[in-house]
């Protein structure tokens, strides 16, 4: 790491943990729903619902923390000459990663962010889900302990580096263009939820300008709740893993003040009290996670420096959260989809084929 850069020493992890837990509380308190100030794997979810990508009226919004991630990532990244493109290594495998990775978390209903803001909250159903998240990255590792790889990426046209970040400024100039309209389930050619989940949201611009700052300061400082248990697990090694505690301790404190802890594990906000598939949503998703390389957030931080191939996962897990719903995958606060155990399983077993493949000891 570059002394230069401050965020990428351990007080500098730090004060980035306690500006994301910090900033999910406030966008909670200002409308987001409750656990769920900040959440990828949710908020892509309902960004594809807002495109019309699935039809489950409860979960449709452009979700600006989507786009504010990668951009402020990029404007970071281009700041310091660390706007690189890239890309190229297994991008097939790596959109089914995304994919199996989305069905996980919707499965347990939160990415590894929502994971710790459960948690913070008190849903005690948050601690099946860091369990299986924790034991999805340590099947990970043994991969890693047997030279798994994806292959090497190579350096990529400028275009190619700036396709996603287009991508996201074009959806961020659709939902300007036609915003949401009261008590109209459609604007344009987006769409709005009028109730459930997709109907909770802080301002948008708020919500876009706190993700911006997330963005730049995830880019700069490498935050990685993945690659934090991951480097735990492997090297001992606790610089990332101070920056999810940190998230914790943040989260926890506003909601200890803002009265948003509630410790339990019925009646939680967006969220089931299934503890077997709890956790085993999460072992499939933190699998997934690992064998691509980072959680939702720094793929979409990745993808603001150029990569395509963290741009290619987060496509997938986009893909993946729309096919939750369309097939009948994804939780909800009465349990478990009618086919989230399928969806589970197989996830799976592709992850542990995907692993044993590239594997270069045999």
């Amino acid at each position: 790491m570059k002394a230069s850069n401050p965020f990428a020493t351990n007080i500098g992890i730090i004060v980035v943990g306690l500006v994301i837990g910090a900033a999910a509380i406030l966008l909670q308190k200002m409308g987001n729903p409750g656990n769920m100030g900040i959440c990828v794997a949710c908020f892509e979810r309902d960004l594809a619902g807002g495109l019309g990508l699935h039809r489950a009226a409860i979960v449709q919004y452009i979700r600006p923390e989507i786009i504010g991630f990668v951009l402020g990532s990029l404007c970071m990244a281009l700041a310091f000459g660390e706007f690189r493109p890239r890309g190229g290594s297994s991008p097939i495998t790596r959109f089914i990663l995304g994919i199996i990775a989305a069905m996980g978390a919707l499965v347990f209903l939160g990415c590894p962010w929502r994971t710790i803001l459960r948690l913070a909250g008190g849903d005690w159903n948050a601690l099946l889900g860091i369990a299986g998240l924790i034991t999805g990255i340590a099947i990970g590792t043994v991969f890693f302990r047997r030279g798994y790889t994806l292959g090497s990426s190579v350096k990529q046209s400028a275009l190619t580096g700036w396709m996603f970040p287009l991508l996201m400024a074009g959806i961020l100039v659709l939902a300007l263009a036609f915003p949401q309209i009261s008590g109209q389930p459609q604007s344009g050619p987006l769409f709005y939820s009028q109730k459930g989940p997709g109907s909770m949201h802080a301002p948008f611009l708020i919500s876009f300008g706190a993700a911006l700052v997330i963005g730049a300061l995830a880019q700069r400082s490498r935050f990685c709740t993945m690659g934090a248990f991951r480097d735990l697990i492997l090297f001992r090694y606790t610089h990332l893993f101070l920056g999810v505690l940190a998230m914790f301790a943040a989260a926890l404190a506003g909601n200890l003040l803002l009265g948003g802890f509630h410790p339990g594990f019925a009646n939680q906000p967006i969220a089931h009290t299934d503890g077997l598939w709890n956790f085993c949503g999460m072992v499939t998703a933190g699998l997934a996670f690992a064998l691509a390389g980072g959680c939702p957030g720094r793929q979409l931080f990745m993808s603001g420096e150029g990569d395509s191939d963290a741009a290619i996962f987060a496509l997938g897990m986009l893909a993946g959260a729309a096919m939750a719903h369309n097939l009948g995958t994804a939780s909800s606060g009465a349990g478990i989809g009618a086919y989230g155990i399928h969806a589970t399983v197989i996830g799976f077993a592709v992850c542990l084929l995907i692993g044993v493949c590239h594997c270069k000891k045999a």
